[in-house]
């Protein structure tokens, strides 16, 4: 028994949250919301820490499991060194440059890049950002662990100064870790530590979310966050469904929306170009929808990587591609709410633009279109 008890309602003791700490002490702009219309136009302040400008990104639909910042590069300029015990992947937003990887006395490895590289900087490795250019800035937005991980050891020297090398994530003897190879598994199942551009590369059948959708599925650099790729065509929508939290979509290419809805409840919609953000709450329906001229691309960076399992964020194994009424979290077509379609078939109309899913869309009153 314990010798001294002090009633908890008295001494109100506070709980902690280590990261919001560390953020606070950071003292630049935290974005909230659902969602961001441009990362090229979010406001940024002077960070201390990395010698650039930055801003967080802490979405809703983060759940706490991870979170984004947004950091730009002046002209000619580069951040301090950084290492810590967190995962983070990185999106090039604009901007060419170049970053060096490497472990304690180990070989420096560099890679350059440009809009729309993505990649991911191995555990624990330091790194640095370089601006190539000499009159533009470069900018980024980098998706981390960093609020799950200073959480979990809430202790900041362990997160920022533990010389554990991973040298299983990352051999610095190896020549060709950022050379953009990649080995794709199955029909859309890809390892590698390098997307030279994520606006071109080749994607592969995923006609389970919607007839013409194409996908790509990311292990970066060994970790347990992932990522994906996915493009639908002109004309058409993804199925609804759900799934777990931090799931970040960066629309790559085309306009469109989408709608977010907690099971039963008011639908909201946010409206989408090149350089938008929307992170859907954790187990909230959600569409996407194209209503431009150009097929649709988006990127997503998320919680769990195809190739390392961790634990499952109650997505379950297949479920958000299996239908609702088999205990998935997928909506099909045939069983939508149908003002979701009537709302897209006048989208169409306002873009001047005709629905392509009569052929397999029982709602469509645009029949003949989907034969085109």
């Amino acid at each position: 028994m314990a010798e001294n008890v002090i009633p908890l309602d008295e001494t109100k003791l506070p709980r902690i949250d280590t990261f919001s700490q560390w953020l606070d002490a950071q003292k630049i702009p935290v974005v909230r919301g659902f969602f961001v219309e441009d990362l090229n136009k979010i406001e940024l302040a002077p960070w201390d820490l990395y010698d650039a400008l930055a801003s967080f990104v802490i979405l809703d639909g983060t759940g706490g499991v991870n979170d984004g910042y947004v950091c730009e590069i002046g002209p000619g300029q580069k951040i301090k060194p950084q290492k810590h015990l967190y995962e983070e992947m990185v999106y090039i937003t604009k901007g060419v440059g170049a970053t060096t990887v490497w472990q304690k006395n180990g070989k420096k490895h560099t890679f350059e890049w440009g809009p729309g590289s993505l990649f991911a900087i191995p555990l624990n490795a330091s790194y640095q950002h370089f601006n190539a250019s000499g009159s533009e800035p470069a900018r980024y937005f980098a998706v981390t662990n960093s609020c799950f991980m200073m959480n979990l050891f809430h202790n900041l020297d362990f997160i920022f100064d533990n010389d554990f090398a991973f040298t299983d994530r990352f051999d610095p003897g190896s020549d060709d870790y950022f050379s953009g190879k990649g080995t794709v598994y199955g029909r859309f199942f890809m390892t590698t530590n390098f997307v030279p551009d994520t606006h071109t590369i080749k994607l592969a059948d995923y006609s389970e979310r919607g007839k013409g959708s194409t996908n790509m599925k990311f292990d970066l650099a060994q970790q347990t966050m992932g990522a994906h790729i996915s493009e639908f065509p002109v004309g058409t929508y993804k199925k609804g469904h759900r799934h777990g939290p931090g799931a970040h979509v960066i629309v790559l290419g085309g306009q469109g929306y989408s709608i977010l809805w907690p099971e039963g409840q008011e639908k909201r919609r946010v409206d989408w170009r090149r350089g938008s953000v929307v992170v859907p709450p954790n187990q909230w329906f959600h569409q996407h929808f194209n209503s431009g001229a150009q097929p649709a691309r988006y990127l997503a960076l998320r919680w769990n990587n195809w190739r390392f399992r961790f634990f499952r964020m109650t997505d379950g194994d297949g479920s958000t591609y299996t239908s609702i009424k088999k205990g998935g979290g997928q909506i099909e077509f045939e069983d939508e709410d149908p003002a979701i379609h009537r709302e897209f078939e006048e989208a169409m109309k306002k873009a001047g633009a005709r629905c392509r899913m009569g052929s397999y869309h029982p709602g469509c009153t645009q029949k003949a279109a989907a034969a085109g």
